[in-house]
């Protein structure tokens, strides 16, 4: 650098850049600032970036990561240059504008307006969350699809911001194989980034669930977790579906065992919806009082999602795996016959109190996890 042989030295800056560059000059001969607001330590920080004062930088960062973070000052830290984001130095301070508004739109349902006027670094932020709050990986895909209609109306513009920016950070296999089959025809997608999409989704669906964790626990290294499932309101279930002999189906559903500790005293927690004979059905898992009133217990039930005159008898069992063996082992069997939006099960479905079924010893949690099957076949259709 010339500058280094030279007494005097000219610098050209534009008129805009004088007071953040005399903030800059005093930071070099006494490293403090005068300057305390968030624009005119942005307005410093862009001249430390621009003069490559690395120091100047991680101490514009740590001022601004000091002061109360809002949506606006989020979206405003998001928005930098790509040179200045790209900085070791002001990493700490993108990471909190992003941590503040994924923790502030977890609920997307609650701030639906406001979430849909963000822009592209926003919504990133809040779909790299596991801790969204959202019914289904169905309704992220659906939510991304509504924002960048709205945002984007150009097709093609929809298509390189899917393809190029969002499309990492939804989860599609979590997603139903119902709306992925609705992925592959969707206009708003290339078609080939929707095919690749897709096939991913099916090849994670149909692995050992060995290699699921093994691809999950790479993926959580990385910052759009698409192997990491989300805290879902409903579910996801593997399921088996058979036509022949007789129209049946297997459906696995596992629980953390936080997740049924935090269902005391009366929550509720359910599946993904799944389908036998052309009809949607779930599983509910509830803690409720037993029969008797005496104490409470994990129940499971199963029900028809939508009301119609087709009526279906369908003969249900519910197992767990159990310790020692791990093996699944029947709890409960019943048939019932369906109208729609009716639900069926057993209330205390291991014959246990919730003490004794969450204890520390608990025979049903293998690695932390209970592991559900309920079998499903119809009897008569008519």
């Amino acid at each position: 650098m010339r500058e280094s042989e030279q007494r005097h030295v000219t610098l050209r800056i534009n008129a805009s850049e004088e007071d953040a560059l005399l903030e800059l000059l005093n930071f070099m001969y006494s490293n403090t600032l005068s300057v305390t607001t968030a624009p005119a330590l942005l307005d410093v920080l862009m001249a430390a970036d621009k003069f490559e004062v690395a120091s100047c930088m991680r101490y514009c960062s740590w001022l601004l990561h000091n002061l109360p973070m809002t949506p606006e000052s989020a979206l405003l830290y998001l928005d930098l240059p790509s040179s200045v984001l790209m900085g070791e130095a002001v990493q700490p301070l993108t990471d909190a504008a992003k941590q503040y508004l994924a923790a502030r739109y977890k609920d997307v349902t609650k701030f639906q307006e406001e979430v849909m006027a963000l822009p592209l670094a926003g919504i990133q932020a809040i779909l790299a969350s596991d801790d969204l709050q959202i019914a289904s990986e169905d309704a992220v895909y659906d939510f991304v699809l509504k924002w960048a209609r709205a945002q984007y109306p150009k097709l093609e513009d929809r298509r390189e911001v899917l393809g190029s920016h969002l499309a990492q950070y939804i989860r599609f296999p979590y997603m139903t194989c119902r709306k992925l089959k609705k992925v592959l025809t969707c206009n708003d997608f290339d078609q080939d980034v929707a095919s690749k999409l897709v096939l991913e989704a099916l090849f994670y669906k149909a692995d050992a669930p060995y290699r699921q964790r093994s691809l999950a626990a790479e993926e959580s290294a990385t910052s759009n977790h698409r192997f990491v499932e989300r805290a879902y309101k409903y579910r996801p279930v593997k399921v088996v579906e058979f036509e022949l002999p007789r129209q049946q189906c297997v459906v696995y559903l596992d629980l953390k065992r936080e997740e049924c500790v935090n269902l005391f005293p009366s929550g509720r927690v359910y599946s993904q919806a799944f389908h036998l004979g052309g009809q949607g059905f779930f599983l509910s898992a509830h803690c409720n009082m037993d029969q008797q009133s005496s104490f409470h217990c994990l129940g499971l039930f199963l029900g028809m999602q939508e009301k119609g005159s087709t009526s279906f008898t369908v003969d249900y069992e519910f197992a767990a795996r159990l310790k020692p063996t791990e093996e699944f082992v029947c709890k409960y069997k019943g048939n019932y016959t369906f109208t729609g939006g009716k639900a069926v099960g057993y209330r205390n479905l291991f014959a246990v109190p919730w003490t004794s079924f969450v204890a520390e010893d608990s025979i049903y949690f293998i690695n932390g996890t209970l592991h559900l099957r309920a079998e499903l076949t119809i009897r008569l259709c008519s």
